[in-house]
């Protein structure tokens, strides 16, 4: 018999990846990630009123909507099998104050909507934020006291606000404001309340990022930022202290990690990963959803795929689910497969 080997197969000592790539099902059958609607989280934005559907002009296909149109959209997200939802309220101007006092009303927009939510749409979860900035007139994430941002009493009003969150009906509190300590002070008072079965994903590490802008509009904090959030975010540059501030998390009791922005930082979702093996999240923001969003309208590039692309990324990565705004599109797609 004819010695039909190559140059090739002596290079590669008889080893070729391509046979594992040579047809759609080989390629199906050793698939190692995959992305399902169990991955997905919907971030929604809620406003006073009723009836309102508002476009954000910063995110096409991403809308305001009152609690009666948000229950609508809670209800597409069940059906299509998204686990859960994220909400952030976009409340009136004339509500927010230096010390977003608004976060401790029982009644308030964010705990109105979760109830509503939870009556018509029940098998659905609910993730709530505790961070002050959509409830404060300076658009910071907690109090500002003489030119700064004060940890402790900041720590007290959010650890307040989640139980309030959690007696309105929230399965999960998600704060996001990066003070010192606040992790273990809303597991305490969570349990205090009796709320021993409401979870804390914690944003671990949330970086100061260039990536936030479309959402500020979304709940038109934009204008009112200010200075930066630098003292209590963290440098993009760090890697080693996001690991050492999810760890602080970890030991005062986080149920689960995200890392926000997402896509720059799928080294810490990995790192995270393997450091705790706690679930863990990431949070596509605004930005990297806008940046998609914008060069597929212009052609530039093919949306779907790199929506899909993305996504699929953050499980690669070592990320048991993604909060995306993508979540009801992709529901979509991933329900005609």
């Amino acid at each position: 018999m004819q010695d039909r080997t190559h140059l090739v197969d002596d290079i590669t000592g008889h080893r070729r990846m391509r046979r594992n790539r040579k047809a759609d099902w080989t390629r199906r059958l050793v698939q190692e990630n995959r992305l399902t609607v169990d991955d997905l989280i919907w971030p929604i934005f809620i406003v006073p009123g009723s009836g309102i559907v508002d476009p954000i002009a910063a995110m096409p296909g991403v809308n305001r909507m009152s609690i009666d149109k948000a229950v609508e959209a809670a209800r597409e997200a069940a059906g299509l099998g998204i686990p859960a939802l994220a909400t952030f309220p976009n409340i009136e101007m004339e509500l927010r104050d230096e010390t977003g006092s608004n976060s401790l009303e029982a009644n308030n927009l964010i705990n109105q909507a979760t109830a509503a939510i939870k009556k018509a749409v029940p098998n659905i979860g609910i993730i709530t934020d505790v961070a002050l900035d959509p409830f404060t007139s300076h658009g910071h994430d907690g109090i500002l006291r003489g030119g700064e941002i004060v940890n402790d009493e900041t720590v007290d009003q959010v650890a307040r606000a989640a139980v309030m969150q959690a007696d309105a009906g929230a399965d999960i509190i998600a704060p996001s404001e990066m003070m010192d300590g606040r992790i273990g002070a809303i597991r305490i008072a969570l349990d205090a309340a009796g709320h021993q079965s409401v979870g804390i994903m914690s944003y671990a590490t949330k970086f100061a990022s260039a990536f936030y802008g479309p959402y500020r509009e979304a709940i038109s904090t934009g204008g009112l930022l200010k200075g930066d959030k630098k003292t209590y975010y963290l440098d993009p540059a760090n890697g080693t202290e996001a690991i050492r501030d999810a760890a602080l998390d970890v030991e005062e009791g986080a149920d689960m990690l995200m890392v926000k922005p997402g896509l720059p930082y799928l080294d810490i979702c990995w790192r995270m990963k393997e450091a705790f093996g706690l679930p863990t999240f990431a949070y596509q923001v605004s930005g990297e959803y806008t940046q998609i969003k914008a060069a597929a309208a212009n052609g530039w590039i093919d949306g779907e795929r790199a929506m899909l692309e993305t996504l699929l990324s953050f499980k690669r990565a070592g990320c048991d689910g993604v909060l995306t705004y993508f979540a009801v599109e992709v529901a979509r797609i991933l329900a005609k497969r």
